[in-house]
Parts: structure tokens; C-alpha cells; sequence
């Protein structure tokens, strides 16, 4: 490979001037021994001293996901490709489109090379049961469903077989933080392995009630509490929060209802714990903001109280025309 040799004290200023001319050769790594540098250049240079070296290839990566796909997939099988995933700790989770099913292990392994995580797993069900799981099929690396992930500065540990949890609500999460007031007391009604509890009392100084049905859930909150320096106190309860608010003789600052599937069937609930002047900040799945208001609008005028919506969010996109959306209320 032709080279400029060059004494190592210019070395980086050769390197910048071969750049801007477009003369250098980008596709080999330079070379340096004690006293020379040697960078490679796509023609003679003038003014240069010029040597033929040995150089190390620049590894090349893809640019996307599609690139490393297109010699084993028609150009039509990678436009129908989703090459969105979610990516939780070091694993993978792939959504793969019924007519590419016979090439799942292909594409799990180009996975596996681009995104250089542990595991990778393929969607087999929706979300789905009052423990809100789906069916996950191993497709390559390391068959291990267990991960930490990171998230504003926080820790989740968490096993993606047993639990529920989306990573594309990370922006949500901190939004709802920023807006907590250290001091609030606040209820987390279908808590998961605690994302909004953990990340909330990791930066604010707040006492938080988190419950969720599922067993496995809980198990993973209580060892996150554990794994995280916490600025707040979290306290969890396994169980129905119908069943398990008896318990609580509080009523409370804010409460998240993220259930968006159900939570409406819970309005009640919510509405009954929520301290004058408090915040419910509720979800649910629609097409638009009207349905969420008017059902938290009722529930509160059931009971003789009045509802200010402070806020309507579009949080993500579940399906064409539909959306995960957030509605925050203040009680009166």
C-alpha cells in the first residue's frame, strides 16, 4: 500500500491536510513504528516521501440493519422487514413479519452481528394475561432472558420471558419525573418491575406505593430497589390494587395508571385514593384524546369531584391510527 512517511510529530497534521485534499485512503489504518508514521493515500503525493507498507484494513460496518440483509433477502422481503426492535440490557427482541418466518434465523443472526448485544429473541405472541407477557423464541447468541437495563441513570434488572417492559417509554418515564415535587406521596397501580418508581426515586425525594399482580414483577422491583441508590422509599405490594389498596389508610399525591389496555376499568379505584388537588396520570390505548378524558372526566363526577386535564401526550404509535396515549389530570 502506497504511504506517506512522515516523522510522528506531524503526523497528525499530514494526516488532516491528506484528508481535506481527499487523498487519503480510508479504507487502511495508519501505521506508526518510534519514529514514523505512515498514512495511506490513494495516489502519489507531491512534496511527500512515498513507501509501500503493510497496512491493517479498516473493518467495515453496516449502516443499517438492511444492508447486512441484502444478499440473503429480496429487496420486497427487507421493505417488509420491521427493523425496529427493542433492545432491553444486552438483548434483542425482533418483531418478524409472517412471510419471513422460514428466514427468522438469518435474520436473527445479522441481528446478533449489527446490534452486537448478548441475545436475541423473536416476538411468538402480543402482550397478553393479567401478568401482561408474551412468548419470546430464541434465535441467536446466548439463550439467557435475564438483563439490566439502563435507563436515566438507573438500573433495572429484569427477565424478559416473565415481565413486562418497553424501553420506547424511557422518554415518558422521565417526563413524569421532571414533573414529580420532592415530598409527593405516589402510587404506582400496575408498577411492572418498577421503571417509574425506580427512575422517580432515584432523583426525587418521594415515597411511592408500587403494586403489580405479578409475582415474578415484584420479585425483580424489590431486587432494583436494592440495585439502585435511591433519593425516595418505595414500598411494593403483590396483588390486585383492588384487593390490596384496603391496606394503605393514605390517599396519594399522584398516581400512575399504566395499564393503557385496562386502567379505565380502575378509574374508580384511582379517583377514590388521590388527595385533593392530587395528579392521576393515566393511559390508555386510542385513536384520540376525547375517550380518556370523557372516562376520566366521569369517574370523577361520579364521586362529586372535578378534573383539570393538564396535559394530553402521544407516547408511541401501538398500530396504524391508534397510539398509547397519556392524560394527566389534576383532582379537585
Amino acid at each position: 500500500m502506497k504511504c506517506v512517511k512522515v516523522p510522528l510529530r506531524q503526523l497528525n497534521d499530514t494526516r488532516i491536510k491528506l484528508m481535506e485534499n481527499g487523498l487519503m485512503n480510508m479504507e487502511y489504518k495508519i501505521k506508526t513504528d518510534d519514529k514514523w508514521g505512515y498514512i495511506p493515500v490513494n495516489e502519489y503525493v507531491n512534496d511527500y516521501e512515498i513507501v509501500d507498507v503493510e497496512l491493517e484494513a479498516m473493518k467495515k460496518f453496516p449502516h443499517n440493519f438492511a444492508e447486512l440483509l441484502k444478499d440473503e433477502l429480496s429487496s420486497e422481503e427487507i421493505e417488509n422487514l420491521r427493523t425496529s426492535f427493542d433492545t432491553i440490557g444486552d438483548i434483542v427482541i425482533l418483531e418478524i413479519p409472517e412471510n419471513l418466518q422460514d428466514k427468522k434465523q438469518i435474520i436473527g443472526d445479522a441481528a446478533l452481528e449489527f446490534t452486537k448485544r448478548r441475545s436475541i429473541y423473536m416476538k411468538k405472541s402480543a402482550v397478553k394475561g393479567t401478568t401482561r407477557v408474551r412468548d419470546l423464541e430464541f434465535l441467536s447468541g446466548v439463550d439467557d432472558t435475564v438483563t439490566i437495563h439502563k435507563e436515566h441513570s438507573a438500573r433495572l434488572k429484569l427477565d424478559v420471558r416473565e415481565v413486562y417492559f418497553s424501553p420506547r417509554l424511557a422518554t415518558e418515564r422521565k417526563r413524569v419525573m421532571e414533573s414529580v415535587e420532592d415530598g409527593e406521596k405516589i402510587l404506582d397501580m400496575f408498577c411492572g418491575i418498577g421503571p417509574f418508581p425506580i427512575v422517580i426515586a432515584h432523583n426525587k425525594n418521594v415515597d411511592i406505593v408500587a403494586v403489580d399482580i405479578n409475582k415474578s414483577a415484584i420479585k425483580y422491583l424489590d431486587e432494583n430497589i436494592k440495585l439502585n441508590k435511591l433519593k425516595g422509599n418505595v414500598k411494593t405490594y403483590c396483588g390486585d390494587i383492588r384487593q390490596v389498596s384496603d391496606d394503605f389508610n393514605l390517599k396519594f399525591d399522584r398516581i400512575i395508571m399504566n395499564l393503557p389496555g385496562l386502567a379505565y376499568t380502575f378509574l374508580d379505584v384511582a379517583v377514590d385514593l388521590i388527595e385533593d388537588g392530587g395528579i392521576i396520570n393515566y393511559y390508555e390505548f386510542s385513536d384520540s384524546y376525547d375517550r380518556g378524558v370523557k372516562r376520566l372526566t366521569d369517574a370523577c363526577s361520579a364521586v362529586g369531584k372535578k378534573v383539570d386535564i393538564i396535559n394530553c401526550r402521544k407516547v408511541k404509535s401501538t398500530s396504524p391510527g391508534e397510539w398509547h396515549i397519556s392524560i394527566d389530570g389534576k383532582i379537585n
